[in-house]
């Protein structure tokens, strides 16, 4: 029992050092040796951040709450940063690093994983960044409900991380996905929460539109930055569960390409 306690360490060990080598290579080829180009990282999403909530603000746009438009944003297209923008990285990212299927401890899935934390990580240095520059000018307030707040976050990172790798996969096996991906993203973001608050839409709406599973991280996260000020409605179990589905099925499909790309 000790020992293969002691291998499946090893392994782990031996697998995280494999996806921190793409991770830093990923961000040498992406963004360069300079650290101006590592900002770009964060400093990317920010700005389309930032971009969204001028535009926001001065078409005056209705959201169906009494919260300023600059709060309302932010909780709503950093979220969408987190599911949109992970597959588009995924989607035809094994071509370009097939040299690296022929090291042994290199798989198709530490590619994706290397890619999906790569945006993770600049999503959430927006987010945290753009929110206390705007508490520090007074354009929010501080998160009433952190945990919550947190527990959306992640499940939402789950959920575009699950469904890069799955979208990842098929993509490999038809051109179809890619050409897909991009118009369904564009699609799916008037209908993820973003640009809405469950609770202003019609009551026979709120049961359907809650079935999306994006609307439910996006009304958890601002329920941990607003409290009492918005009623939220959400279903983490739901959203959870559909993530537990979306892995399952994004794992055999990994293991499917990892086959058929791994030289013999």
């Amino acid at each position: 029992m000790i020992s293969q306690f002691g291998l499946l360490r090893r392994s782990a060990s031996a697998q995280s050092r494999v996806i921190y080598a793409l991770l830093m290579r990923e961000i040498l080829t992406r963004y360069g040796r300079h650290n101006i180009g590592f900002l770009w990282l964060f400093v990317e999403p920010m700005l389309f951040t930032t971009g969204v909530t001028i535009l926001w603000s001065l078409a005056k746009s209705a959201h169906g709450s009494s919260l300023p438009i600059v709060a309302f944003a932010l909780t709503g297209y950093s979220t969408v940063l987190l599911w949109r923008n992970m597959p588009s990285r995924c989607i035809g990212a094994i071509e370009p690093n097939l040299a690296l299927m022929y090291h042994r401890n290199v798989k198709v899935i530490d590619i994706f994983s290397a890619r999906v934390l790569l945006e993770a990580m600049g999503a959430t240095i927006s987010f945290v960044t753009l929110s206390l520059f705007y508490i520090y000018i007074g354009w929010l307030s501080p998160p009433q409900d952190v945990l919550t707040g947190i527990a959306g976050w992640l499940l939402t990172a789950w959920f575009g991380a699950s469904l890069a790798m799955l979208l990842g996969a098929l993509a490999e096996k038809t051109e179809i996905v890619e050409r897909l991906w991009h118009p369904a993203a564009y699609l799916l973001f008037p209908l993820s929460g973003a640009v809405f608050l469950v609770d202003a839409l019609p009551a026979a709406a709120q049961k359907y539109v809650l079935y999306i599973p994006m609307v439910s991280g996006v009304e958890m996260v601002r329920e941990g930055y607003f409290g009492d000020q918005v009623t939220t409605h959400y279903d983490a179990p739901y959203l959870a569960g559909f993530c537990v589905v979306l892995t399952l099925l994004a794992l055999i499909k990994v293991s499917e390409v990892n086959h058929g790309v791994t030289p013999e």
